[in-house]
């Protein structure tokens, strides 16, 4: 059992998990580069159907979204190394964030493949076809028709995998990465655990609490352009026949 709660330890343990934010929110930002590079890529066969790897990805998927994290976590952090020595590459030096990222990422890549492929199924394929009425090109479409539309439809799911994400992290421990969690593995020789694990819970709320704001924030910016470029010459809505 842990001491008496002090709730002025939360502020003495606040500055001291707050010195590793830099590390979750690296590990966060490097497994949404990662992630946003495999979904925009696994995206394309799934658009277009492309009968084998279509089905391989779907797999993919299903296997992502249907296990935890932290047990896809293990499977890369014990299973890459040795799926590599069969290249007689040796990994066994490489720091445990590095198969932390490489985990997130392919976590984040099968949602955003998912979020891609929804989004742009949702544009109404009779904008294409007037688009390409009018003389545009397939890139000219896509880029002024489809992408803002599909953008638009794809920020609130992708806000949310953000900060699902963001939260994922607190994971990252288990693989002995000295994040903001793991700092606070080493704070409970205080005895103080509630006073620690309340401080993190105020850091992650205070961090997915800005996250919810900036996408807010982004989504309304994004709808008022829409609407601008549904205005008519005169300022006025058009309307479709």
């Amino acid at each position: 059992m842990g001491k008496a709660f002090d709730i002025q330890l939360v502020g003495v343990f606040l500055p001291k998990l707050l010195s590793y934010l830099h590390i979750t929110l690296f590990i966060l930002a490097a497994s949404l580069l990662i992630g946003l590079a495999v979904g925009f890529l696994i995206a394309i066969p799934r658009l277009y159907r492309w009968p084998v790897l279509n089905r391989v990805i779907m797999i993919y998927v299903s296997f992502i979204r249907g296990t935890p994290i932290i047990i896809q976590m293990f499977l890369v952090y014990y299973g890459l190394p040795e799926l590599l020595k069969w290249f007689r590459l040796d990994v066994t030096d490489v720091e445990a964030i590095v198969f932390v990222i490489i985990t997130y990422g392919l976590h984040i890549g099968a949602y955003v493949s998912e979020i891609v492929r929804s989004s742009v199924n949702s544009v109404d394929r009779g904008q294409l076809e007037a688009a390409y009425s009018t003389g545009m090109t397939g890139k000219d479409a896509f880029v002024r028709i489809v992408l803002p539309q599909a953008m638009g439809i794809a920020l609130p799911n992708f806000g949310n995998l953000v900060i699902s994400s963001m939260k994922d992290t607190s994971l990252a421990f288990s693989l002995g990465v000295m994040d903001m969690v793991g700092r606070a593995e080493t704070l409970f020789t205080t005895n103080h655990f509630l006073e620690i694990y309340l401080a993190l819970a105020i850091i992650y709320y205070t961090i997915c609490i800005a996250l919810e704001w900036l996408f807010a924030v982004a989504e309304r910016r994004l709808l008022r352009h829409e609407r601008k470029l549904a205005a008519g010459p005169t300022g006025g809505v058009t309307y479709n026949a």
